[in-house]
Parts: C-alpha cells; structure tokens; sequence
C-alpha cells in the first residue's frame, strides 16, 4: 500500500454575489472506458448564498475499499458489504444462502485493484475510499452488472473536480460527461493534509473560480 494519507478540503465564499450550486465528484478523464462500463459517483453537492459567508468540507482518505452496490432511481443507496483493498490487490465476491461477501485480498495486478464477480449472477460494484470511522465506503466509481466470473479493474488516481451545477445529487451515479467544464481540478495526492479554498465569483463575466484562501 502506498504511503496512508488524508485530506481535509474546506470550500468557501462570502458575498458570492449569485446563489450557486457546486458538485463535487472524483473523475479521471484518462480512465479507459469511462462512461461506458465505469461511472462515477457524486461526492458532494453544496449550495451556496447570494450573500453572506458559505463553506462545505470534504475528508478524503486514501484507503480503497470494494462494496457490492445497490443502486435505486440511479442513486447509490448503499453498500450490501464492502472489502478494503489496497493498490496491487484484488478480491473476490461471493454468494451463499443470500448472503453476499468479498474474500481476503491477496496480490493482484502492481498499480492497479481488482475485484471478480463469482457469484452466480449479474451484480453492480463500486469502488471508492473509507474514512476513519466509517463502517461502509464512500462510493467514487461505480460499475454496473457485472457478468458472473467477471473482473473490474481500477487504476484508481483521485482527481478531484468542481463543477457549477444544480443538476446533479449527492450519491447520483453519472452516466455521461459532464455538460460544464469543471471549474477546478486538483489530484489530491499533491494536496496538504488540512487546505482552505476560496469560492469566487466575477460580477463582469459571471465566471467562477476556485482559489487557495
């Protein structure tokens, strides 16, 4: 496993001058066959004031984990069970007597994580990252039906981007691109643990930016 860290992520505005809602979500555009078979997950949606100071926090923990997703009107609701991975492993999910579980991870592919669908049937997956003290993880790439005796790999890198859209809720699962650019993009492997970050507004180009406070 590569080196644990976290990242706290604290965004804010004052005075933004518009009502606005930002979106926050993991997406790596080199990812292969992103939107096609990998999709990812909304992290976070915030919606800031016209006027008067607004701010939403984010903690990513650089802890993989597997879970078995169940998904809902294109939402995903929850994981069933979920398994930590870390870089260069990979698991296996399992059913018996309807109870569905991921075995002890063991080496895999170097750079990658890897999970086998050999459980009978179709099944959803995700991965994403566990915080300290979180039972379940938070989802950031979903994959949909699964074929039985199937593998999902993941190169997983945590770029995450910021998006202006009211669009989009908490845990929606995003099929296609994104229609707006993403106004900020930062791998958060290059990030300190604790960053502060200032929501701006341009009142003569209505453009939005995303500045170190």
């Amino acid at each position: 496993m590569s080196r644990p860290f976290t990242r706290h992520l604290t965004i804010q505005s004052n005075d933004l001058g518009k009502e606005v809602t930002i979106m926050l979500a993991l997406i790596n555009d080199d990812m292969q066959s992103l939107y096609q078979d990998r999709f990812p997950v909304v992290w976070k949606v915030s919606k800031f004031g016209k006027t008067g100071a607004y701010r939403a926090q984010v903690s990513y923990t650089n802890q993989l984990a597997f879970s078995r997703a169940q998904v809902t009107d294109g939402n995903f609701i929850s994981a069933g069970t979920s398994i930590q991975v870390n870089v260069g492993q990979k698991t296996k999910l399992t059913e018996a007597r309807d109870v569905y579980s991921f075995s002890t991870p063991e080496t895999g592919s170097s750079g990658l994580v890897q999970a086998v669908n050999n459980t009978g049937a179709l099944q959803d997956i995700a991965v994403g990252f566990l915080n300290k003290g979180d039972f379940m993880p938070t989802p950031a790439l979903y994959f949909d039906e699964v074929g039985d005796g199937s593998q999902v790999t993941a190169q997983f890198t945590p770029i995450l981007r910021i998006y202006i859209t009211s669009d989009y809720q908490e845990t929606t699962i995003i099929r296609g691109a994104i229609e707006t650019p993403a106004i900020w993009t930062q791998d958060l492997t290059g990030l300190a643990e604790h960053t502060n970050w200032n929501l701006r507004r341009d009142a003569a180009t209505g453009r939005y930016t995303v500045v170190r406070a």
